[in-house]
């Protein structure tokens, strides 16, 4: 039943002060195609027969497949830890910590994420935080614009097609424009960012460029030259934005040791399940310079009249409740949580441990690529990668589809998420990580190989 605190008096005094006949009145702006319209709801049931009905429709989840699925959510082992630490009711049910004399928990657990995260990607402040990798790296990228006062930012191919459109989304609500850099065709550096293209692009005097946007990893699990794009970024008076995975920076250079001003990503790898999609956490860092462009909470440590360690929001004037015409960012409670989930993994896991869930990672993926391609899909790309890359699978969605019936997830068909790109018409995304068993590489490539083969189905 509807439930409203406003009589029908109460609505019509509303609406006579206001000077409108009706409340569909005020959504006259909005076009009738767009807004909301009545639910078209089945007839009541009892609580028996709905639980029917959701136990049904939730047996339709697979949950027993062998999965090599990446392309930007990966599996991980989480520490029980994790889940155990999370489900304290002061932290999960914690509003957002503006009055530091009752949240001093709270804020040091966000001040201990930002730490962590700087520690990691060798950048010096880290903002606590947004909503997932994707809407993180479009405010990296709108950072770039109101840093150097210029409206165009350069997008390597190889980002995330999500993460691309994204950044579209904001920038065309901002009046903005943001171009692709092409991916090389052919050669020891098929599918990274064509730097001869990306030169060029800088080059044009009348279209400069705020910022240049490349991942490392790429959405294609390819390793990007990062220090040499950034030094041309620079050198054109642009600033450099890293698109990172936390895990593999264990294992690879630091944004801030290859010289990106930003780095953005997603921390959905540290300790955060796979969630059917979300909500994931946003990790956005910079250098100290930009500072007063990042969006969300910044929370600092100092100490009160007493002379005794405390924790105070230290910058939030980009938050969605100061300056709101201004704002850059929606930053809600929940992924306070999220970052909470982060900080604890990290913390159980140690440098070592998360050293070695990369390196295990690594190492999984090459015995994978090896099965692979002794079954008949070979690497698709040649340049060197962490734990995830194509191979080329003719006829690559159906027989990802086949292989769903065998129990095995095969990656991703790219072309699924990247249409209209030939080179990639075939090709499977495959990731491993450190819980990838190798009973489950020699599963998937010998069902692989038989339906090459055009064996039993």
């Amino acid at each position: 039943m509807a439930y409203g605190p406003h009589t029908t008096e109460d609505r019509a005094r509303m609406l006579a002060a206001i000077g409108v006949d009706s409340i569909d009145a005020l959504f006259a702006d909005i076009p009738a195609s767009l807004r909301s319209s009545k639910l078209n709801l089945p007839p009541p049931e009892s609580e028996s027969e709905l639980s029917v009905r959701l136990e049904t429709m939730a047996g339709r989840n697979r949950v027993d497949l062998i999965s090599f699925l990446g392309a930007g959510a990966y599996r991980h082992f989480t520490p029980a830890v994790v889940d155990q630490l999370l489900l304290r009711g002061e932290f999960y049910t914690a509003y957002t910590p503006y009055q530091p004399e009752i949240s001093q928990g709270t804020l040091q657990t966000i001040y201990e994420y930002q730490s962590m995260m700087a520690e990691l990607t060798g950048l010096d402040v880290v903002s606590a935080s947004h909503y997932d990798g994707a809407t993180a790296t479009a405010e990296a990228a709108l950072m770039t614009c109101r840093a150097t006062h210029r409206e165009r930012v350069l997008v390597s191919h190889s980002v995330h097609p999500h993460y691309r459109e994204t950044i579209q989304t904001y920038f065309a609500g901002a009046a903005l424009a943001a171009d692709e850099i092409p991916l090389v065709a052919g050669g020891p550096a098929d599918g990274t960012t064509d730097l001869a293209a990306l030169e060029r692009l800088l080059a044009d005097a009348d279209r400069p460029v705020a910022g240049v946007v490349v991942a490392n990893p790429s959405f294609l699990g390819l390793l990007e030259p990062m220090a040499e794009i950034g030094k041309l970024a620079h050198a054109s008076g642009a600033l450099f934005v890293a698109v990172v995975e936390p895990v593999s920076l264990a294992v690879l250079a630091t944004p801030g040791e290859y010289g990106a001003d930003i780095a953005a990503g997603d921390g959905q790898p540290l300790g955060i399940p796979l969630s059917y999609g979300g909500p994931y956490l946003g990790i956005l860092a910079c250098r100290d310079a930009l500072v007063r462009g990042i969006p969300g909470r910044l929370v600092g440590m100092t100490t009160d009249v007493d002379g005794r360690r405390a924790f105070v929001m230290t910058l939030r004037a980009r938050e969605q409740d100061i300056r709101r015409e201004k704002a850059a960012s929606n930053i809600c409670t929940n992924q306070a949580l999220c970052a909470l989930a982060a900080s604890i993994y990290l913390g159980a896991m140690g440098p070592h441990g998360l050293r070695d869930v990369a390196a295990l990672g690594a190492a999984r993926a090459a015995e994978l690529e090896a099965a692979l391609a002794a079954a008949g899909a070979p690497r698709l790309h040649p340049g060197p990668y962490l734990n995830e890359f194509t191979v080329r699978v003719p006829d690559a969605a159906s027989v990802h589809a086949r292989l769903i019936g065998r129990g095995i997830l095969a990656g991703l068909p790219v072309a699924r998420i990247m249409p209209g790109e030939p080179s990639l018409a075939d090709a499977l995304l495959v990731c491993a990580t450190e819980i990838t068993t190798s009973a489950e590489i020699a599963a998937f490539g010998a069902a692989l190989h038989e339906e090459l083969a055009g064996g039993v189905r």
